[in-house]
């Protein structure tokens, strides 16, 4: 009698198809798996969501308190006037300061031998990057929450609640597009200090070269003209549109272009160098 030999199937057969791809209900299991482990990260390393939870505390209070006062008579309103200014405007901050932390993380989780675990393993490499992004949007969003609840206490005016929503949601559309950019450098940069000094040159030009802190009128006409083209600029007028009233179709829809644009063009190189790198 002959012996049958019984082998077992592999786990990369058990998850993907017969040509080697992974279906769709996979991906998504492999994600929310994903999401899973690094929400149980930050639930045993608080410290990591010290960034969530001090940036719009600190830069609310600095702002509001130093600046309110000179900013705010030009608007004519003095220190009121400028929380209803500048809160919307740091409502668009948001979504660059928590996208820049996702770069951060991915490229520690490359240098700390935690990426060579899951490209080792039969999950789909996109699994990897859309679960750091949803991580990263969770804690966009308590930052944001954070961000509203210290605006009120500053006499911030809610005047549209419908509003302010949108603009919340329109944040994170344009953060998320934004975190491929910042996916990208953590895959390519050899450590995290590479990736946050990258971050500073892209950040702050954007930041400071906008309307989220103040007026564009005053700037010299050759940074106005940056400024029109900013992307922050374009969230940052949109948000006060949606939450304080005026205008919005051309700011919501430029918004909305960049993220289409950052996406389609970001998404597609984060993938390729996340899935080629050595």
């Amino acid at each position: 009698m002959s012996a049958t030999t019984i082998t077992k199937p592999t786990a990369a057969a058990s998850v993907g198809t017969a040509d080697g791809r992974i279906p769709l209900r996979s991906h998504l299991r492999h994600t929310g798996a994903l999401v899973r482990r690094n929400l149980l990260w930050i639930r045993q390393d608080p410290e990591s969501m010290a960034d969530a939870v001090l940036f719009p505390i600190v830069f609310t209070l600095l702002f509001v308190y130093v600046f309110g006062g000179s900013i705010g008579q030009s608007l004519g309103g003095g220190q009121d006037a400028y929380v209803q200014y500048v809160v919307p405007g740091m409502l668009a901050m948001m979504g660059m300061t928590m996208a820049q932390g996702v770069g951060t993380g991915f490229n520690q989780d490359f240098n700390t031998g935690v990426m060579d675990r899951f490209r080792s393993l039969p999950i789909g490499r996109g699994s990897v990057l859309f679960a750091k992004i949803g991580v990263e949007l969770l804690r966009m969003l308590f930052a944001t929450a954070v961000l509203m609840v210290v605006s009120l206490l500053v006499g911030f005016d809610v005047t549209n609640w419908g509003g302010l929503l949108a603009s919340v949601a329109l944040s994170v559309v344009f953060g998320s597009a934004l975190m491929w950019v910042f996916l990208t450098l953590g895959v390519v940069m050899k450590n995290v200090q590479s990736v946050q000094a990258m971050g500073f040159l892209v950040l702050m030009p954007l930041q400071f070269g906008s309307s989220i802190f103040a007026p564009t009128d005053s700037m010299p006409g050759w940074l106005q003209n940056f400024t029109d083209y900013n992307p922050l600029s374009a969230l940052a007028d949109a948000s006060r549109g949606l939450m304080n009233g005026g205008p919005v179709a051309h700011d919501l829809w430029l918004t909305l272009g960049w993220s289409v644009v950052l996406t389609a063009v970001m998404a597609p190189i984060a993938i390729h160098k996340f899935r080629t790198k050595t």
